[in-house]
């Protein structure tokens, strides 16, 4: 069956993360945004995990449902956990996904990982021990557990980041590396640009939206066609079967907050030929620039852009909804014009991937006004304009020309740009405007 899965959110007990981060609710947006399986988050936090079991059920698949209610909605067991350490004379902080097939599971691997850390401090906890044997202790909890990289290319807190990550998951992982299937690619990262590193050609790319609000789940994506199983799934993204792992639905990575170089508080955003000119240091207070993603898959690649390796997923860029409409009204989303507008299409539409991948052109006009189609359209074309994000400011994404000239940063010469339709790469191809 095909369906569309979303493995890695957050839950209350994260920080800066919405109070209705909890089942229920995710359920509900779920339904709204066509997502079919959503990752718990969060299951070593003892509160929240105590929740979990209140609340789910297992639905016989290594997969759990809501315990009230009909919901269609599956969930699987996830979570996201922080490594802090030393390795090659170096501080290293990466962020880790981990699948689990089961309570019982979950159970034996939070008895663990309360030895070794304060699991009931955030939801996403600390610990400080090597990474690599954070692979060993959760295999040797169960060997149907996987560990995934998460968020893979940003500046902290990733496998390649910039400030504390390594060049290689071999680097990274060690003797642990061959239990490594999967990278998450992060939102400032996309297929296309791992596509470029030759180390990935037999790993799996997966996105997913990081989602800190309701309203956010699915902005990035998975969609599969197999049985919806935990074993199946998991076989799948350890095979790196095209078959059964159709493609990924992805933010513009410009967009993301990682995108290109800069400072926020100095008002400077470069493109990495931009960066090298400056080298790396900002102009105005004379300190390190924040080097971003883009920056990263420069000194690591060894492919040109525009490469495909033979066996690549595909991907499919996309912009929430929501975003569409407020672009095509003139207004920000979440405005009561922008939420009813949001909620009438979605109703007509089935749900939100379903207006955003599959209404015919003929099919959005009959649910919308024209201009709103006019957008989705462009979006599909991914003819847009985009002001790159950087040190932790997302990206500005027009949808529509306007006459009124936009505020940009300080040093945006030659990073504004204008998307043109992808070549048979899929890679994305940029001008400027």
């Amino acid at each position: 069956m095909k369906f569309i899965a979303d493995f890695h959110v957050h839950s209350k007990y994260s920080r800066a993360t919405s109070p209705d981060m909890n089942v229920e609710a995710l359920a509900s947006w779920a339904e709204r945004k066509g997502i079919n399986l959503l990752g718990t988050s969060d299951f070593t936090h003892p509160n929240y995990f105590a929740e979990l079991r209140l609340r789910l059920k297992p639905a016989g698949n290594g997969l759990f449902q809501l315990k009230k209610g009909n919901s269609p909605t599956r969930f699987m067991l996830t979570t996201e956990i922080s490594n802090v350490f030393t390795a090659r004379g170096r501080g290293r902080r990466i962020h880790t996904l981990i699948f689990a097939p089961s309570f019982e599971v979950v159970s034996k691997l939070n008895t663990k990982l309360k030895r070794i850390g304060n699991v009931s401090s955030d939801g996403r906890p600390i610990f400080g021990r090597h990474v690599k044997d954070m692979v060993k202790l959760v295999l040797d909890t169960s060997p149907d557990c996987l560990l995934v990289p998460a968020h893979a290319w940003t500046p902290w807190f990733s496998l390649y980041g910039s400030n504390s990550g390594f060049d290689s998951i071999e680097e990274c992982f060690e003797e642990e590396a061959k239990n490594i299937y999967c990278i998450e690619t992060g939102l400032s990262s996309d297929p296309a640009m791992n596509w470029r590193l030759s180390a990935l050609d037999k790993i799996t790319l997966i996105s997913n939206s990081d989602a800190h609000s309701p309203r956010k789940i699915g902005r990035e994506a998975n969609i599969f066609d197999c049985e919806m199983s935990y074993p199946e799934i998991i076989d799948v993204l350890k095979k790196k079967d095209p078959k059964r792992f159709l493609s990924t639905v992805e933010f513009f990575p410009e967009e993301g907050k990682y995108h290109f170089d800069g400072h926020r508080s100095c008002n400077i955003l470069f493109s990495p030929s931009e960066s090298k000119k400056h080298k790396n240091m900002c102009p105005v207070c004379k300190k390190p620039l924040t080097l971003g993603v883009m920056h990263r898959v420069e000194a690591l690649a060894d492919r040109p852009e525009g490469y495909q390796p033979p066996n690549a997923i595909p991907c499919k860029h996309l912009i929430p909804l929501e975003e569409i409409i407020a672009d095509a009204l003139g207004q920000k989303p979440g405005t009561a014009a922008v939420n009813s507008e949001y909620n009438s299409l979605v109703e007509k539409g089935g749900n939100e991937f379903r207006v955003l991948l599959d209404l015919t052109p003929e099919e959005l006009s009959r649910c919308t006004t024209d201009r709103i189609a006019e957008g989705i359209n462009l979006v599909r074309e991914e003819k847009l304009k985009i002001i790159p994000g950087h040190d932790g400011v997302f990206g500005q994404i027009k949808i529509f020309d306007k006459s009124k000239k936009k505020t940009v940063p300080a040093a945006v010469s030659d990073q504004v740009k204008k998307y043109q339709a992808p070549t048979k790469a899929k890679s994305i191809q940029m001008r400027l405007f």
